[in-house]
């Protein structure tokens, strides 16, 4: 792998609708692709267009996705400009999502940890990966 890889972290939903104030309005990521009955399949996916990542949330119908597996289940958002950190914490109280205190209380000391509809995780992260 290397920086011209794209990144998809796809999984699966009950509601693919109801994950949208978050990821869409709360995160404020864009509407990328959305399918209907693609083999069984109903899917939205989400990113920054042209991005290097983008998240696909799939629907099988018929069959339930069910919940997180567990409450550190996490994507993590390295946000190193403290303004823009601070945006996107606003930007997804404004969309309706608190924060929730972390399984990992090391997210919390320079983080917001958000949870999903679907019970998974993201944490903006205020700071810059150290790799």
């Amino acid at each position: 792998m290397d920086a011209g890889t794209t990144l998809r972290i796809a999984r699966p939903s009950d509601d693919l609708d109801a994950l949208l104030p978050f990821y869409r309005d709360g995160l404020g990521l864009e509407v990328l692709y959305r399918f209907e009955d693609h083999a069984g399949f109903d899917g939205v996916m989400l990113g920054a267009a042209g991005g290097p990542y983008h998240f696909e949330f799939t629907r099988a119908q018929g069959h339930a996705a069910g919940r997180a597996p567990t409450q550190d289940n996490l994507v993590v958002f390295y946000l190193p400009d403290e303004a823009r950190w601070r945006d996107a914490v606003e930007r997804m109280r404004r969309a309706g999502f608190a924060p929730v205190a972390s399984f990992n209380p090391y997210w919390d000391r320079d983080g917001r940890t958000f949870e999903d509809p679907d019970g998974y995780r993201v944490v903006l992260q205020r700071g810059s990966w150290p790799g």
